[in-house]
């Protein structure tokens, strides 16, 4: 079976940490895969905004939407973990851009990677319903 291989820079510019509440814990008593798209969710909005951006422009009604997302697990995430997000952003083009995450958890004194992933974002009219050209701003602060 082919595995999912994402490459991720080694330096991704943004950290944000994240505790592992009780909600994000499955039947198997640990974080759930859905609960990692969350996380990744909540870390994406916080890279955003620390370069002075929203996922949508209410005045405008135009913002980022997901096209793609891929996950590689690596590591199991526990109820009371904090979780340490690095996000960074690459193959800025036209339309869009991915976003990268490393998440990763300190327990008993060793450093664990949980997860990485990359998301395909779009720029997207919401008036037009399409896709429409990522602002030269937007790139210039992404990279």
């Amino acid at each position: 079976m082919a595995r999912v291989k994402i490459d991720i820079p080694e330096q991704l510019g943004f950290n944000t940490q994240i505790p592992v509440t009780i909600s994000y814990i499955n039947y198997g008593s640990h974080v759930g895969n859905d609960a990692i798209l969350s996380l990744m969710h909540e870390a994406r909005f916080r890279f955003l905004a620390s370069l002075g951006y929203k996922e949508l422009d209410k005045e405008l009604n135009v913002g980022v939407i997901m096209a793609d997302v891929a996950v590689i697990y690596k590591g199991e995430g526990f109820h009371g973990d904090v979780f340490d997000i690095a996000v960074g952003a690459g193959d800025i083009t036209s339309f869009g851009f991915d976003i990268y995450y490393r998440i990763t958890t300190v327990r008993d004194g060793n450093n664990i990677i949980i997860a990485e992933a990359k998301s395909g974002m779009i720029y997207f009219d919401y008036n037009a319903r399409k896709v429409a050209r990522l602002p030269e701003e937007w790139k210039e602060k992404l990279k």
